[in-house]
């Protein structure tokens, strides 16, 4: 399963089959539903291949419920979007790092702020922040994400898990 576009590249690196998937689609697997999802970033494999394929986020539905995945993206009106649509999930699995400098950063990733108000916005049951604390990939140290989250008094319902840490969700 692979946003709109991307068929081609994954069938040339021998990865297949390929489920191309729009925003709004969905794919039923083993006992499960994904739903593409709207996300805010930008496609690229190349240096001359800019924008020519689709970005998503994805919900899935399956019998433990909905779970969020927004992958890499942006704080924007989607959150407000996958709500109304799918209804709150149960997991929400919310990117915290690689955020600065962000007068570049804002349109492709979130901050802590910005996670924490997705979380409210979707209105997750729990959320899991990730994409931070493995690798520098922004201008902010490899802890700053973490320190920054924390330093915002999180809700309890969204968790800052270590590299291998794991949770029980009932």
């Amino acid at each position: 399963m692979a946003p709109l576009g991307l068929r081609q590249f994954l069938k040339s690196q021998s990865i297949g089959p390929v489920h191309e998937l729009d925003w709004g689609d969905s794919l039923a697997v083993r006992g499960a539903t994904i739903h593409a999802c709207p996300a805010f970033h930008f496609s690229g494999r190349g240096l001359s291949d800019r924008n020519r394929t689709l970005w998503s986020s994805y919900m899935v539905e399956s019998d433990f419920g909905m779970s969020y995945f927004a992958a890499d993206t942006a704080f924007g009106p989607h959150f407000a979007w996958i709500r109304e649509r799918f209804g709150p999930p149960r997991v929400a699995l919310l990117p915290i790092g690689a955020y600065e400098p962000r007068w570049f950063m804002s349109a492709v990733h979130m901050n802590p702020e910005d996670a924490l108000e997705a979380h409210r916005i979707l209105g997750a049951g729990a959320s899991i922040a990730i994409h931070h604390g493995t690798f520098q990939l922004g201008d902010e140290a490899v802890d700053t994400p973490r320190r920054r989250l924390l330093a915002c008094g999180p809700p309890e319902s969204f968790l800052l898990l270590d590299n291998g840490q794991f949770a029980r969700f009932e």
